[in-house]
């Protein structure tokens, strides 16, 4: 695989924590949803951006509490935001068994949370009477797509905010650095190769030993 190199968690703190400013854009707040996203399902951009190929859709995702799946397009938005479990089921992505799904309870950061962001674009996509097979990407009224190079373009912004002692710089990283991200940080958190294999969908320990080395200096 390509190599990249795993983006801070920092960077992904500083650009969720904007997202929640008055002044955030519908468009930036979508992309820090997706960004989340990417970070805990080990995404790769096609599968969180809006494009033609196969990104994960509204109706590709669950929200539970409990045991109880909830109706995503006819739950009241106070019960939506109750749910502390949310999964994707795999379609045409890439690697994906299809009809595989991956699911995530909530992360308790309260910045970095994949339901959270889940329930975000629920509520948006509804409040926008969005048909289910729309990206979860997509945002309304606005000429802005969620694409790869606007990710991309907000990843380096963020990482210049965060400043040099990060041991970046902006052009090291991309959209394309999520997914390694999320799975460096699984790495550090001890998380056995063959579930971050599973949640990344990877077929060798080629990017696994890469990563490793990637990691050991953290």
């Amino acid at each position: 695989p390509l190599r990249v190199k795993p983006v801070p968690v920092t960077v992904i703190r500083h650009i969720a924590a904007s997202a929640t400013s008055a002044l955030a854009s519908p468009t930036y707040q979508a992309a820090s949803d997706m960004i989340i996203l990417a970070f805990f399902f080990l995404l790769r951009p096609g599968e969180y951006t809006d494009n033609d190929g196969d990104p994960f859709r509204l109706e590709n995702v669950q929200l539970f509490i409990g045991d109880t799946r909830l109706p995503i397009l006819a739950a009241p938005e106070c019960e939506l935001r109750l749910a502390r479990f949310a999964s994707l089921t795999f379609t045409t992505q890439k690697n994906g068994v299809r009809g595989e799904v991956i699911g995530l309870a909530c992360s308790g950061d309260p910045y970095l949370c994949p339901v959270q962001a889940i329930i975000h674009r629920v509520l948006y996509l509804r409040e926008h009477t969005a048909p289910p097979t729309t990206p979860l990407a997509r945002v309304f009224n606005t000429p802005d797509k969620v694409t790869a190079s606007y990710l991309t373009v907000q990843i380096r912004d963020a990482v210049a905010a965060c400043g040099p002692h990060l041991g970046f710089l902006p052009t090291e990283v991309s959209a394309r650095c999520l997914r390694a991200a999320g799975a460096t940080a699984l790495l550090l958190a001890r998380v056995k190769p063959d579930v971050i294999r599973l949640i990344g969908r990877w077929r060798s320990d080629e990017m696994l030993r890469y990563l490793h080395v990637q990691a050991y200096p953290l």
